[in-house]
């Protein structure tokens, strides 16, 4: 795996032809090198974006008791408590449960198909307590749905296909925002053996976009020589990458990636993280068919995106 580039987005919305050209080709090495990149430049306000994190910490910090009124389990709009969540199971790693908390919302505008919106588009849930918290989430949701089906145009570009490529596929997509928190040492305890923030894993949709925190216990990912490297860190950027729908939609040009969040550091007993990960997919319904060589390097049966994406979801709900 290459390292994990930075581009500026700024020559892609302000720069002439080539200078998108040039943005698109860095983004293509990217997601075939490491299946990760950084980006700047992408409009998103700083203050939206801290706004949104201090609001959920102070539904995390909320007692228990408070939070429970909104548990919920994997696939759910809500709060995931500690225990329902272990990412490893996706890659058939039997795992201690995942050290977060979480919460998720995401597309709740349904398309009218009882089976399709009871689990897509549920109503989304906010939490009375702390004020501000929905009107932060939705807004930073309706940017990142912006910013992703931006990505997706840039990685159109990247392919030499036509703009419109993967976005005439997310007129109504399917998309979860999950905000986690990494609790610390002193809340939690010493982890388990094999325990993480979030085991190994890689994401199921099209692209995902993450604010993180740096922390010991933060990301990494895991190289094509077999090796976990610390994923770097810059406060301006967001950290993108692909998930498996995306590599099996370009015939593995590109890469879905393995990674992980460490677990809390014994040297840092007090740290605790607030990630805002947005994770976009596509229209319910969408066919997703390999490119073909030369872009794609092998073919997959076509599938059906819903259908693909609830099948990884169950394998990483803790019964």
């Amino acid at each position: 795996m290459g390292p994990v580039p930075l581009i500026d987005l700024t020559a892609w919305f302000h720069g002439d032809a080539a200078d998108r050209r040039d943005v698109a080709a860095q983004t293509d090495r990217a997601l075939q090198d490491s299946g990760f990149l950084l980006i700047t430049g992408h409009g998103v306000p700083d203050e939206l974006r801290a706004r949104t994190r201090m609001r959920a910490r102070e539904f995390f910090t909320l007692p228990d008791a408070a939070k429970a009124k909104y548990s919920v389990t994997v696939g759910g709009r809500g709060w995931l408590p500690p225990g329902v969540e272990a990412n490893g199971y996706a890659e058939g790693t039997e795992t201690p449960p995942d050290l977060k908390e979480s919460y998720s919302v995401g597309a709740s505008a349904g398309v009218g198909i009882p089976e399709i919106d009871s689990f897509w588009f549920q109503p989304n849930v906010w939490p009375a307590e702390v004020t501000g918290f929905a009107a932060a989430a939705r807004e930073y949701m309706a940017r990142m749905r912006s910013l992703s089906d931006e990505l997706l145009t840039i990685f159109a570009a990247a392919l030499g296909l036509e703009p419109a490529y993967f976005t005439r596929h997310t007129g109504h997509p399917t998309y979860t925002f999950n905000i986690n928190w990494y609790p610390p040492i002193t809340r939690v305890g010493l982890p388990r053996e094999g325990q993480f923030r979030i085991g190994p894993h890689t994401d199921f949709g099209t692209v995902t976009v993450l604010d993180r925190q740096p922390g010991l216990g933060g990301l990494q990912v895991y190289t094509s020589d077999g090796e976990w490297a610390d994923a770097p860190f810059d406060p301006a950027a967001f950290t993108i990458n692909i998930g498996d729908l995306m590599a099996r939609w370009t015939g593995d040009r590109w890469r879905s990636t393995r990674h992980r969040v460490l677990p809390p550091d014994q040297s840092a007993p007090d740290e605790d993280l607030v990630s805002l990960i947005f994770f976009y997919e596509t229209d319910h319904d969408a066919r997703i068919s390999s490119l073909a060589p030369p872009l794609g390097t092998r073919g997959y049966p076509d599938v059906i995106a819903s259908e693909y994406l609830r099948a990884k979801l169950n394998a990483i709900t803790v019964a």
